[in-house]
């Protein structure tokens, strides 16, 4: 793990597409386990170490994820993220370029459950969820383009369905369109900071996970 902020009430990781934020069937390690073993022995704590989880981020997509260290800290973050006052920044490497330089994306998305997949659609259907995100042209290499992601709402696979349905689908998705997977199996989607006021000692904090450690991602090195 790569411990990137702590405090007596929060903790950060930069995850890597490999770790999970929730236990699923792989029977893989999540990631409040881990960090429960790290503060017991970092601390030497006797007894249960509590963790709470405020927010996911989808097993392929690496970034910053932030963890409560206590219950009241839980419950306040799950507030800011209830109420939009977490302002997150992803950044995103896709295969065409978007159709501005900067732009906003608005769809309403329909999950189906059983593929894990959500459907973008332009205008309002059944069961649909409104989704909106911002989104500014940073970079583009001979074959890619690098985008910065402000969500305005969090659906279910938002940024990874909405470009997807703007022909821009994120490299290494192939649940989204992509033809090829990463070799590290992930995709080029990265929650690259978070900003919020403490929902305890009430100071700014910001957050920033440096990008992932391959070539693609240093050509766009920020």
């Amino acid at each position: 793990m790569e411990i990137i902020y702590e405090d007596n009430h929060l903790i950060a990781v930069n995850k890597n597409c490999h770790e999970i934020v929730q236990g699923d069937k792989t029977g893989d390690a999540p990631l409040p386990e881990l960090l429960k073993l790290y503060l017991k022995e970092k601390y030497a704590k006797p007894g249960n170490v509590f963790i709470g989880v405020t927010h996911r981020l989808d097993r392929p997509v690496t970034g910053v994820v932030i963890f409560a260290k206590t219950s009241k800290a839980l419950k306040r973050m799950n507030d800011l993220f209830r109420n939009g006052e977490v302002k997150k920044t992803y950044l995103a490497i896709v295969k065409n370029a978007p159709p501005e330089q900067e732009g906003e994306l608005r769809h309403w998305l329909v999950r189906d459950e059983k593929q894990n997949k959500s459907f973008a659609y332009d205008k309002e259907r059944p069961d649909s969820k409104e989704a909106i995100l911002h989104y500014r042209l940073l970079a583009q290499s001979e074959k890619y383009y690098l985008v910065e992601i402000d969500l305005k709402t969090g659906r279910h696979h938002q940024i990874r369905c909405q470009f997807a349905k703007t022909g821009c689908p994120i490299k290494g998705d192939l649940k989204y369109g992509a033809k090829r997977s990463n070799p590290d199996g992930g995709i080029s989607l990265h929650a690259h900071s978070a900003s919020f006021i403490h929902p305890v000692t009430k100071k700014k904090i910001n957050i920033t996970a440096q990008m992932p450690h391959d070539n693609l991602w240093k050509t766009f090195l920020l």
